[in-house]
């Protein structure tokens, strides 16, 4: 984070220390702490025992390791209170649309579904009727896709069930197999967003990436919206690299961590879960899409 104007060097050195502890996850040796912050063990030991007066650090007694303390709980605890999710994004989404110069959508999950709360208008401009309170389908577009893939199975197979009786339904009839929809909700789940190309709206690309909290739990999609000629969909696209940054750093500002991120986890076993994970998701997004099909 990037802040003008002169500040005391000491708080931010300090501030490097209490950043390996919480990135770890784990206690450290003091060596480990003082090299995240390129100091002496001796300049380390100095700041972590002012840490440990206030609460910010303490002193595992039987091993001599650090860990982070309960007033760096406290402070946790008050920044999750006072956070929230969904002004956090809505205030970061124009931004990037201004930046990028594309529509850019905030999505939220209503009683309807996939509902649309904010569209950033951008300077080339896109034919499309999208105005907060618009819900999307959730197996025919990128932000919907994003939804299928990430939210609890029960609530999609809910969803799916009650927007057959709707008249009008979200999920129209269309070409694409029960496997083909389910293909592309696996992928989003693996990739971790969603494109569409032309669908639902021909010449107009779309690319969609999730907000999570700090439980994990999604709590909005930001999508990218624009004409085919400047919305790239391919792998190599900077635009998903963009937007999939920009959703990352808010997830992270709401205490999200990855597993991949988490030194503290061993990362065969997390290979192992996240791949039961998905195979358990998997069976019951077929089984889910199946009966609703």
């Amino acid at each position: 984070m990037d802040v003008a104007g002169r500040g005391i060097q000491s708080i931010v050195i300090g501030g490097q220390l209490l950043d390996a502890l919480a990135s770890a996850g784990r206690p450290l040796m003091l060596r480990d702490i003082a090299s995240h912050a390129d100091l002496t063990p001796a300049q380390a030991h100095a700041y972590l025992v002012s840490f440990r007066k206030i609460g910010l650090v303490e002193q595992v007694s039987e091993s001599g390791l650090y860990q982070l303390g309960p007033f760096a709980l406290q402070l946790g605890l008050a920044r999750l209170r006072s956070v929230d999710a969904l002004r956090l994004v809505t205030r970061a989404a124009p931004e990037l649309a201004s930046e990028l110069g594309l529509m850019v959508t905030v999505t939220v999950w209503g009683s309807l579904g996939a509902t649309v709360v904010q569209v950033n208008e951008a300077g080339d401009q896109v034919h499309v009727n999208l105005r907060a309170g618009t819900v999307y389908s959730l197996l025919h577009t990128a932000t919907g896709r994003v939804f299928a893939a990430f939210l609890p199975q029960d609530v999609v197979k809910a969803h799916l069930k009650s927007a057959k009786r709707i008249a009008g339904s979200l999920e129209p009839a269309t070409n694409e197999t029960t496997e083909e929809r389910l293909a592309q909700v696996e992928r989003t789940r693996q990739l971790g967003y969603a494109t569409a190309v032309g669908s639902p709206i021909p010449g107009v690309n779309a690319i969609g990436a999730p907000v999570f909290d700090h439980t994990g739990q999604l709590q909005s999609v930001v999508t990218i919206i624009g004409p085919s000629r400047l919305v790239d969909v391919s792998m190599e696209s900077p635009l998903i690299g963009r937007v999939t940054q920009f959703a990352s750093e808010l997830s992270s500002d709401l205490g999200f961590l990855p597993e991949s991120e988490n030194p503290a986890r061993d990362p065969a076993s997390d290979r192992r879960t996240r791949g039961s994970r998905s195979n358990a998701s998997r069976r019951k997004t077929d089984a889910s899409v199946e009966n609703e099909s």
